[in-house]
């Protein structure tokens, strides 16, 4: 695995994992993994090739095919599909609606998760990766493994703001993903579990870097670099 300090992030949509996850790796001066940013990614790519996302075996047999690439600065996150720019493309509520189909093919998940592992290795100073399944099968041996989560209703309206959809609908598509991502949605048994329903982002994050302070391994901040 990584050479560097490695905190895992899991949790369901709207947990907030995303921008506690880039604040931790500002705050602490490591990189930053989406992993679901390349979920979407490969989602939305299938769609502009319409390929029918249902299709198991032709999901699988093309899974390798675009060449996808994200930003490991928590301060200019950006997704690339063959080159081009899809960061806003990919948070679509389209692709939102696709994403936990194309992420349950067993050969999507092993050629991502191969890439994820790869990008997690070359971070020399440490990285802080966020998405499902990260302390259970994408880094197992992560130092610092949390697993950010709230209630329902907070997580629906925190959706809620950022798409078009209403609370309730939102609330109808989360529940959905829910089950469709429960498989890669477990918690690791030496994760920390945080409950954000009444916290704010900040204390989200404080809670995070003490706790990767207090595992150790997170070097001086003159020391930090990417």
């Amino acid at each position: 695995m990584s050479s560097g300090f490695v905190v895992a992030i899991d949790g369901p949509s709207g947990s907030g994992k995303s921008s506690a996850s880039r604040g931790v790796a500002s705050s602490l001066g490591l990189s930053y993994l989406d992993t679901g940013a390349m979920y979407r990614a490969l989602t939305w790519w299938f769609m502009t090739e319409r390929v029918d996302t249902t299709d198991t075996a032709l999901i699988a047999a093309r899974a390798a095919e675009p060449s996808i690439e994200v930003s490991t600065d928590p301060d200019d996150p950006w997704t690339r599909v063959n080159g081009s720019d899809v960061s806003r493309e990919i948070r679509s509520e389209a692709v939102s609606a696709q994403v936990s189909v194309v992420a349950r093919v067993q050969a999507v998940r092993d050629h991502l998760i191969a890439a994820q592992r790869a990008i997690i290795s070359s971070a020399a100073v440490g990285i802080v990766a966020e998405g499902r399944d990260i302390g259970t099968v994408v880094a197992p041996d992560a130092p610092v493994k949390v697993f950010l989560t709230a209630d329902s209703t907070a997580r629906a309206d925190r959706r809620a703001g950022e798409t078009t959809w209403s609370a309730a609908s939102t609330q109808v598509e989360q529940d959905r993903r829910d089950r469709l991502d429960a498989a890669q949605s477990g918690k690791a048994d030496d994760a920390v579990e945080i409950d954000s329903t009444q916290l704010d982002l900040d204390q989200v994050i404080d809670i995070i870097v003490r706790l990767a302070r207090e595992r150790g391994g997170v070097p001086h901040p003159r020391q930090q670099t990417r």
